[in-house]
């Protein structure tokens, strides 16, 4: 990966057009908005486009626009994607998607730096920095005839190849990262501004060394896009007794982080914790010597609830006398 930033920070200085490889979720997107950001057009608007989302028949007015008029449902002129990234960065998401038929058309705009709309009679300048990214070997692509030659080289001026997530060297860092953003957004929603910790919750730890070798074991083909939605999955889970081996267990469908084999159990819960056996209770305040919030902790309840229960229950006057 440090050699992918450091190829992104060269790039970044000039205007050259950046071709991104790598699998789905490395994210190919987040380096091409660095681009933006770091390069000489920052005020500039950055353009997304999916060329895999995008009809067969629109491609050409998507591009390059249209005028008033000029097809069936086109009420007013449209500027198209290429002109609305005048100034700023145009990045062309799956281009290894766009129909072979379509390729000589974004050709020409990329020779030529100039669009013609559809229904107009000449073309009009456009200055705009082309960054492109693929999950596909554009070059096997080439050889197997569905993508054309001259397009590849005009795209592959700057390529950056994005690593797995299972290739990188970081991943330690990575998920500690990706876990604090997912705590913290939690932590920003409406429902939890200026609210306290509640009684007998977790404090906001970093992942354990143990958590981190239970991610490591796999190989996250869905790779940091499926490891962020695992977190912030987690963060929601972690509460109400769910543990990241059963989340693992859920989103990989294979023995949970090498333990039993059996199905995930937070499959159809309710996701409320339920309370403990009341001998499983007793030792653990007998354990923590009487402390509460160390057996709430313990127990994985709020220390109201283990008060709740011990009343119901009517524990013996020794246990009442050590509670602290």
């Amino acid at each position: 990966m440090k050699t992918a930033n450091d190829l992104l920070q060269i790039a970044a200085k000039s205007s050259i057009t950046v071709l991104i490889q790598g699998e789905s979720g490395t994210g190919k997107e987040v380096a091409a908005r660095f681009l933006h950001r770091a390069g000489p057009r920052p005020g500039g608007p950055f353009i997304a486009v999916n060329c895999g989302a995008i009809a067969k028949n629109l491609i050409e007015s998507t591009l390059e626009g249209a005028k008033r008029g000029a097809y069936t449902g086109a009420t007013a002129d449209q500027i198209g994607v290429v002109r609305a990234a005048e100034g700023g960065t145009l990045f062309l998401d799956e281009i290894g998607e766009l129909p072979y038929e379509s390729q000589s058309r974004l050709l020409r705009i990329l020779q030529e730096r100039a669009v013609m709309p559809v229904g107009a009679t000449r073309s009009i300048p456009v200055d705009f920095r082309l960054v492109c990214a693929t999950n596909k070997n554009l070059k096997e692509e080439v050889v197997a005839g569905r993508f054309r030659e001259d397009l590849y080289f005009r795209l592959n001026a700057f390529p950056v190849q994005l690593p797995a997530l299972r290739e990188r060297g970081d991943f330690e860092e990575l998920a500690q990262k990706l876990w604090r953003e997912a705590r913290e957004s939690v932590d920003a929603t409406p429902a939890n501004e200026g609210c306290e910790p509640r009684e007998g919750s977790e404090p906001r730890e970093a992942l354990s060394a143990t958590e981190l070798a239970r991610l490591r074991l796999y190989s996250w083909p869905g790779n940091i896009r499926q490891l962020k939605n695992v977190l912030q999955r987690y963060t929601l889970l972690k509460p109400h007794g769910i543990t990241l081996c059963e989340i693992l267990g859920e989103e990989f469908a294979v023995p949970l982080c090498g333990e039993d084999n059996h199905n995930p159990v937070y499959r159809g819960a309710t996701f409320r914790t339920p309370p403990p056996d009341w001998k499983i209770i007793e030792r653990t305040l007998e354990k923590f010597r009487g402390n509460k919030m160390q057996t709430a902790r313990a127990l994985g309840i709020s220390r109201s609830n283990l008060y709740n229960l011990i009343k119901k229950n009517e524990f013996g006057v020794p246990y009442k006398a050590m509670a602290q």
